[in-house]
This record gives structure tokens, C-alpha cells and sequence, in this order.
């Protein structure tokens, strides 16, 4: 289980905020913790530490008066961390190249293949043709309704009736490198993970499936190893020290480079 850091940010500002609550409308989150550092600081303080694959995550659309400086945010990141990083927001087959040019190792995509309950497999083919599959980790990220996980766009605020499944999995894996799973329901409120979300992505044994959402403590760690059979990454938001948490970042570290 390899640890993936994560780098938020809303509005020009390294952020964590509760992931139900973002609203394009004024720009308007629930925030846990707001740093007075920069993302390319984050950047560094990963790089040291030599933790590869984690996320630079745009938070504002393209149409908020904040995309610019939350963009030039991600880029000063990826140039601190060329090659460490993966970066998603608003990506698109028009401008996955931007995000590779200034040091991104991945382009992370959502609502740009997921949109109106379906899979727009042009825009899939656009993007692989773009960027090529081995640079593309596309996001599952999903909310619990009454029969299973079903993927959420739009930063979280739109449903679709696609759901999460290991057949899913295997149907969109020959189209790119990694999956990126947000529990979406706990993302941000530090209150334990998903266990069974965590159980039915161990399910399926393919390309690296990673898990964000709830972890609060190293008891959770030791669940998601457990549940996930070692076969699930983990990323940290709220609960890690260096977001304000109580989680020891070091031992997080630690932890994950452990054999489970």
C-alpha cells in the first residue's frame, strides 16, 4: 500500500475542505484547514520524502474568477516536483498537454469522459490519442446509493448513473494507467473510511487503484491495508499533520512503506 500526497487548492490557496460541500456558486467550500504555504512548498516537502504519484487537485472551475491563480498554484507544484506529480481539474483532451509540459506525470480526469449518466467514449479516445494511456489516471469517484458506489462529476456536485464496479474497472483500465477513487460521502470529515467501497474496489486486481476519503487515524490505515488486501494506495487530506490533523505525517510515511 504506497501513500499518494495530495496538494487541494480553491480559490489560490492550498486548502482542505469537506468534498460534499464545494459549490461553484461563490466559490464556496467547507473548509478544514487553510495553509500559508504554497503548493510548490507541499511540492518540495513531497519530493524529499520521495513519495511519487500523489495529486494536485484544482478545486475552482474554468469559469471562476479564481482558475487562474488556483492554476498557477498547481503549475508552480509541478515544476517543484517534476515527474512526482499528478494533476487533475478540469482537464480536458484540449489541455491534458499543459499539465504534462509543466511536470505532471498523470493528467487526472473525471467530467470530462463521465458526463449525463454515460461514458462519452470519443472523449476517452481523444484523451488517450492526446496524452496516451500511460499518462492518464481517470477518477471514479463515487457516492453510496441504495444498491452500490455510483460515480459523481463536476467536482463532486453531479450524479450520473454509473456504477462502480469491477467489470467497469476492467472495461476502462485498457484506456488508462491508474484509477483515483474519492469516497465522496466522508471525503474531508475525517470520520473512518468506507470499508465497503474499500472492499469492493480489492475485488478486482488490475492497474493501481487509489483510495481518498475518512482516514482519521492509524487504526484506519491498518483497516484499509486489511480490507484492500494491500492492494489499495491510500491519500490524506484533513486528518495529516501538515493539513493541521492529529495524523503524523512521518508516521503515515512510515506506516505505508511498511510490509502489510
Amino acid at each position: 500500500m504506497r501513500f499518494r500526497p495530495c496538494i487541494d487548492i480553491h480559490n489560490g490557496k492550498v486548502k482542505q475542505i469537506v468534498g460534499a460541500s464545494l459549490r461553484d456558486a461563490g466559490d464556496e467550500a467547507a473548509e478544514n484547514f487553510i495553509s500559508d504555504r504554497s503548493a510548490a512548498d507541499f511540492a518540495g516537502l513531497y519530493r524529499k520524502y520521495g513519495l511519487k504519484g500523489g495529486h494536485v487537485i484544482l478545486l475552482n472551475g474554468k469559469e471562476s474568477g479564481f482558475y487562474e491563480e488556483t492554476k498557477k498554484q498547481a503549475f508552480s507544484a509541478l515544476v517543484a516536483y517534476p515527474g512526482g506529480l499528478q494533476a487533475g481539474g478540469g482537464i480536458t483532451a484540449e489541455n491534458a498537454a499543459q499539465f504534462l509540459e509543466a511536470g505532471a506525470s498523470h493528467v487526472i480526469v473525471t467530467s470530462y469522459v463521465f458526463q449525463g449518466g454515460q461514458i462519452l467514449e470519443e472523449h476517452l479516445k481523444k484523451l488517450v490519442k492526446a496524452v496516451g494511456k500511460e499518462h492518464l489516471v481517470l477518477d471514479v469517484s463515487c457516492r453510496r446509493k441504495a444498491d452500490g458506489y455510483y460515480i459523481v462529476t463536476d467536482r463532486w456536485q453531479k450524479e450520473t448513473d454509473i456504477r462502480v464496479t469491477p467489470s467497469l474497472l476492467e472495461k476502462l483500465s485498457i484506456s488508462c494507467d491508474e484509477f483515483l477513487v474519492h469516497a465522496v460521502d466522508v471525503e474531508g470529515k475525517k470520520n473512518g473510511i468506507e470499508e465497503e467501497l474499500v472492499r469492493e474496489l480489492a475485488v478486482w486486481q488490475g492497474i493501481p487503484v487509489t483510495y481518498a476519503g475518512g482516514v482519521r487515524d492509524p487504526e484506519d490505515l491498518k483497516k484499509l491495508r486489511e480490507t484492500g488486501k494491500g492492494r489499495i494506495d491510500v491519500t490524506i487530506g484533513s486528518a495529516l499533520s501538515v493539513f493541521g490533523g492529529d495524523l503524523d505525517f512521518d508516521e503515515v510515511v512510515r506506516f505505508c512503506r511498511e510490509e502489510g
